[in-house]
């Protein structure tokens, strides 16, 4: 059985990081709310446990804790930010608000040695660390000991070595811990003795075996979308079910240019797998005729999605599974300390839920893996990789890249214009470098000059972003000349268009779309 380690999440916002960073040391891990219960921890059965930060302040009434068996399983634990300080205050220390804040960035010394640092950060050694924290342990329990400080906190890195309890006031999994990562692994492999040996082929193989062990001889109807993630858990599940599975590709006639004419052509002729190919295109933008409200138009699309969708899986008679591209994100989220949204088809549209007239039991092959996990996936499975590095495209795909009114007339501008941004982009060999990248229709016309003539047309905005995890997102720093060279294209072979603008905005933790 895979070794697997246990994050418990206290509500901070870079949880989901914790989780890639013990991933990319190749050791399986989930994470669940602190408040799970005994019963199922022991189910879970963890080779270790780590307890993430969170905003809340462990003098307060209420606070969140860690189960106490957490503490009596006998694996090793780390505590992260508010993680130690819940652990030491369950323990028998003591934490109290500090008049020395810490956020940013921050230095450590490292006083001790422990099983954390080996190979890393010798006695002595200064090193650079990422802080958020306005709490710190003033008094540590009985058998833990200093290994680290800070400028505002005397118990930086603190260890029981008998026990294998850690804890550290810094965040190790953000990129600005420059060794985070290595400490991290420290603790999995040296300190919990795990082995690294989950991967995309072990993983592919467990899950062929889960699937038909799930369906049996059901059917199974799988949404199309010409993303990523509907793509590789289509071909995941005609890897395990053959012809039990069925695809079902609803044309919204919002995607991008050529798209669902790839679609088409890579599961139905390629893989051989079948499919439906629904042209619901004049319905959706009947539907959407005179909707301007962002949310009202997402809705829309959604419910009319379902619509299309389950007319055409009655069509195919006697499914029994409905397979969903859900990823690990999502299933973090449904569960969080915040809260979230319930069970939604995160696979085509990110909104609506699952009406229960479609009577199907769910099959979600991807809930376990994040984003680039999935496109690690599809490289095991052969998937082209054109599609394996597509960018990220919204379910409801051009109508939220055009505030405003949806019509034909704009949809076909905006996909042309996107079609040459992309086109650029590829030319200059800056696709991979990049996260996402788009156009937008804005609501608003300009007055031009072009030749002799005034025009007054529509604004067009571009969009690229960069990410390492989809969670935040900086702006794509091109150079003048490639923006230059963009909108003058755009300008020229795209009539309707006057002026391009470049949307230089970064995005907090959450979202990276623009709407």
């Amino acid at each position: 059985m895979t070794e697997r380690v246990l994050i418990l999440d206290f509500g901070s916002q870079v949880t989901q990081l914790i989780a890639r960073r013990v991933r990319e040391s190749g050791v399986y891990c989930e994470i669940l709310p602190y408040s799970i219960g005994e019963e199922r921890l022991r189910q879970f059965a963890p080779a270790a446990i780590i307890l993430s930060g969170g905003p809340a302040s462990v003098h307060e009434r209420a606070a969140p804790l860690a189960p106490p068996l957490v503490y009596e399983l006998g694996v090793p634990v780390l505590g992260i930010c508010y993680g130690q300080q819940a652990m030491c205050a369950q323990l028998g220390g003591r934490v109290a608000a500090s008049e020395q804040r810490e956020f940013g960035r921050a230095f450590i010394d490292v006083t001790g040695e422990c099983a954390l640092f080996e190979g890393l950060w010798p006695k002595g050694a200064r090193e650079q660390v990422w802080m958020s924290h306005g709490d710190r342990v003033e008094a540590l329990p009985p058998g833990f000991r200093a290994v680290a400080v800070s400028e505002g906190a005397p118990f930086a890195v603190v260890a029981d070595d008998q026990r294998r309890f850690y804890g550290t006031m810094f965040h190790p999994e953000v990129i600005h811990t420059p060794q985070g990562a290595a400490l991290l692994k420290n603790f999995t492999h040296r300190v919990a003795g795990c082995r690294g040996d989950w991967t995309m082929a072990a993983f592919r193989a467990q899950e062929v075996e889960r699937i038909k062990a799930k369906v049996g001889k059901g059917r199974v109807v799988c949404g199309l979308s010409g993303g990523v993630d509907s793509a590789v858990a289509a071909v995941l599940l005609h890897e395990a079910l053959g012809e039990q599975l069925t695809c079902i590709f609803v044309d919204t006639g919002l995607l991008r240019a050529g798209e669902a004419e790839e679609v088409v052509a890579l599961f139905r002729d390629h893989y051989n797998i079948p499919l439906v190919h629904r042209d619901a295109s004049r319905l959706f933008l009947e539907k959407l005729a005179g909707v301007e409200e962002p949310e009202e138009k997402r809705k829309i699309i959604g419910a009319t999605f379902i619509d299309v969708f389950d007319e055409e899986a009655q069509k195919a008679g006697g499914a029994e599974f409905l397979a969903q591209g859900t990823l690990y994100p999502d299933v973090i989220e449904s569960v969080s300390v915040a809260g979230g949204p319930s069970v939604t088809i995160k696979s085509h549209h990110n909104v609506g839920g699952l009406p229960e007239r479609m009577k199907l039991r769910l099959v979600e092959p991807l809930r376990e893996l994040f984003k680039d996990e999935v496109r690690a996936l599809g490289r095991e499975l052969g998937l082209p990789e054109r599609m394996v590095k597509r960018h990220p495209f919204p379910g409801p795909g051009l109508a939220i890249r055009m505030p405003g009114a949806v019509t034909a007339e704009k949809l076909a501008i905006l996909r042309k214009a996107d079609a040459i941004f992309l086109e650029e982009i590829r030319n200059a060999g800056l696709y991979d470098a990049i996260w996402q990248a788009f156009a937008v229709l804005l609501p608003v016309k300009s007055v031009g000059v072009m030749g002799d003539y005034r025009t007054y047309d529509h604004v067009c905005a571009l969009r690229a972003v960069t990410s390492t995890d989809g969670m935040t997102a900086d702006s794509y720093p091109f150079p003048h000349d490639f923006l230059a060279r963009a909108a003058t294209r755009i300008i020229n072979e795209v009539k309707g268009i006057n002026r391009v603008v470049y949307d230089v905005t970064s995005k907090p933790p959450g979202t990276i779309e623009w709407e």
